[in-house]
């Protein structure tokens, strides 16, 4: 796994600068490889895929409000279920509203510190693990976290995605 650069890309930064406002102690690592699947991400930590947390944007159907789900990288978005617990139907924006909301492109998302603030969700299955993966910026900027920690800092309520 590589080490923590002495330059981080800005995006990365301003990941781990957030961090830091929220009292997260993380370390952004800049991997060599693409992370911007949860397998990749998973194979370059050297983890459990379910330990990646992968931020994934949806809009409300009917509020056009946008949602962060931030979902095991085991499982898959059930948008029905999401409904029932969200409140409202979800669909996916377009790759272009992402990164006008968040700041970052798809694949770089991280669960904190985006342009425009957003609804968090987290599920319940990342909090089974002492540490998770999550992008941190950019497709190959990663950082682990206590999953606890990452919850109470963003103050995500649960949801149960199986």
């Amino acid at each position: 796994m590589a080490g923590a650069m002495t330059q981080l890309p800005r995006s990365a930064q301003r990941v781990q600068d957030a961090a830091t406002e929220f009292k997260l102690e993380i370390s952004v690592l800049e991997m060599p490889d693409s992370t911007r699947t949860a397998e990749d991400a998973a194979a370059a930590c050297g983890c459990d895929v379910a330990q990646i947390v992968k931020s994934l944007i949806f809009q409300g159907s009917d509020t056009d409000t946008p949602y962060l789900l931030l979902v095991s990288g085991a499982n898959r978005v059930n948008e029905a279920k999401m409904a029932s617990q969200i409140g409202e139907a979800l669909k996916r924006p377009q790759a272009d509203y992402v990164r006008d909301l968040t700041g970052y492109a798809i694949g770089g998302i991280p669960p904190f510190g985006h342009t425009s603030p957003l609804a968090t969700f987290m599920d319940q299955d990342l909090l089974i693990f002492d540490r998770v993966w999550a992008a941190a910026g950019t497709p190959k900027c990663l950082f682990s976290v206590e999953p606890t920690a990452l919850k109470a800092a963003i103050g995500a309520p649960v949801i149960v995605m199986t």
